[in-house]
């Protein structure tokens, strides 16, 4: 018999949470109590809204969404950002990941969240679309190249972008699985995040030099200290314009799985994101 409960998010419990997503995925080192310390119970947004499945003491499934602000339609909304969801191995196949999530998404809901946002793999995207009743706006860009990649900017009115308050911009700097670095461009202040892979730094948002004054988030961050280093962008931006750069798309061999960008509206049922009309970044969602 399994049971599902809303998150408790004790100390207790988010070590029963750390042991299972270390067994659904083979021991990331980076997915520790501390981890779940900081992403679950710290941000200035609200506290993590989720489900687990317990059989008796053993926890056997686990989904989790995080709180956030984004800019939609128009009108600054609240929403969640889906992230990690996981099943024992010996209780897959039994549709608790459909269950924990809809359970989910009504306390969300129940809670003023008007959306749900995700970044979902190529294994996960089929169970988002197909059973949660998801829209799979498009899959990430993602491009590879020497110095600034080309300017992004807020001239086109968007369908979607996400808010950052400084508060939640510190909470997220300071995530304890990452070692985030800072560049000027352009008179600005670029967040770079190392990629781990043949030297690549990846940008995940350029910011206003004005947040960088001293004491900030922003200005606690060691410079990135790599000249010329290979970059990487990943996200949507229709006012990027790449034409002429070189700053090619990551074939897809070299990309370990696409990853699509997905919404589900809880208010108004059906509506639809135009992918043309949405700004995301990297440091909109947690892969890095």
């Amino acid at each position: 018999m399994v049971e599902t409960r809303p998150l408790e998010l004790s100390d207790r419990e988010l070590g029963r949470v750390a042991d299972l997503l270390g067994v659904a995925f083979g021991s990331p080192g980076h997915l520790d109590v501390g981890y779940l310390d900081w992403c679950y119970r710290r941000s200035p947004r609200g506290r993590a809204i989720g489900r687990n499945a317990w059989r008796g003491d053993l926890l056997v499934a686990h989904y989790v969404t995080v709180p956030l602000r984004a800019r939609l339609f128009g009108e600054e909304r609240s929403g969640v950002l889906s992230l990690h969801t996981a099943t024992h191995p010996e209780s897959r196949g039994r549709g608790l990941f459909t269950r924990l999530a809809e359970d989910t998404y009504a306390d969300a809901a129940a809670a003023g969240a008007d959306f749900v946002l995700g970044v979902a793999n190529a294994a996960s995207t089929p169970g988002f679309v197909g059973k949660l009743g998801f829209q799979l706006v498009a899959p990430l860009d993602v491009r590879v190249g020497l110095g600034a990649p080309p300017a992004g900017g807020a001239a086109s009115e968007v369908e979607l972008e996400r808010a950052w308050s400084q508060e939640e911009l510190a909470w997220r700097l300071a995530c304890p699985a990452r070692g985030y670095r800072r560049g000027a461009s352009g008179g600005g202040v670029t967040i770079y995040a190392p990629t781990g892979r043949f030297g690549i730094w990846i940008e995940l948002a350029r910011r206003p030099a004005s947040e960088c004054r001293l004491g900030s988030a922003l200005a606690r961050l060691p410079g990135l200290g790599v000249r010329n280093p290979i970059r990487m962008w990943m996200g949507l931006d229709p006012d990027r314009d790449w034409s002429g750069q070189p700053w090619p798309r990551l074939p897809a061999r070299l990309r370990p799985s696409p990853l699509n960008l997905i919404y589900r509206d809880l208010r108004t049922p059906g509506r639809r994101l135009d992918a043309g009309h949405v700004r995301f970044a990297a440091i909109d969602f947690d892969a890095y």
